[in-house]
């Protein structure tokens, strides 16, 4: 055995020389300047929108500048024009009965129709008046008058094999 021990320099710099220390230092400083106006030039050139993009129109821009709801004045003593069953079925239960959503008959399916049309019109429009199962009273839009609901039951019932009289 000897009396020499092995040095080993496990904690040593990669930077030897003096020469290397500068060359770190000014790299350490014009790298990321470098970088920055790389990045600003990028942000500042760079087009936007796509190609073919119509983001910048004045429809598209009066489209997002829009409030968000919009409203109408209506003459409160102006007598109420009524929508059709056809209307409301477009505006309303198509979401439901065009799709067959939560077990709702489809428009059209006299199959699934023909035991709601032999209950008879008065249970068909208490279903639609007030709810039962998935669907919701009036199909969500409480703003339906009941004559408005019960045009759209006879519309649909008469759609699906039915021959309901139009309500009065």
């Amino acid at each position: 055995m000897s009396n020499e021990q092995e040095h080993i320099e496990e904690h040593s710099s990669p930077i030897k020389t003096p020469k290397q220390l500068i060359v770190t230092v000014v790299l350490a400083f014009v790298v990321p300047i470098a970088i920055i106006i790389l990045l600003v030039n990028m942000v500042v050139t760079g087009t936007k929108t796509g190609a073919g993009s119509d983001a910048l129109s004045g429809e598209a821009i009066a489209r997002r500048i829009a409030p968000v709801a919009g409203f109408e004045l209506v003459d409160a003593n102006a007598p109420k024009v009524f929508k059709t069953g056809e209307q409301v079925f477009a505006a309303v239960c198509t979401a439901c009965h065009t799709a067959g959503v939560a077990g709702a008959p489809k428009m059209g399916d006299n199959a699934a129709w023909a035991p709601f049309i032999k209950a008879g019109y008065d249970a068909m429009l208490n279903v639609a008046l007030h709810g039962k199962g998935g669907m919701p009273a009036k199909g969500g839009n409480p703003t339906l008058s009941d004559f408005e609901v019960a045009r759209a039951v006879v519309y649909m019932a008469n759609k699906s094999g039915g021959s309901l009289p139009e309500p009065a």
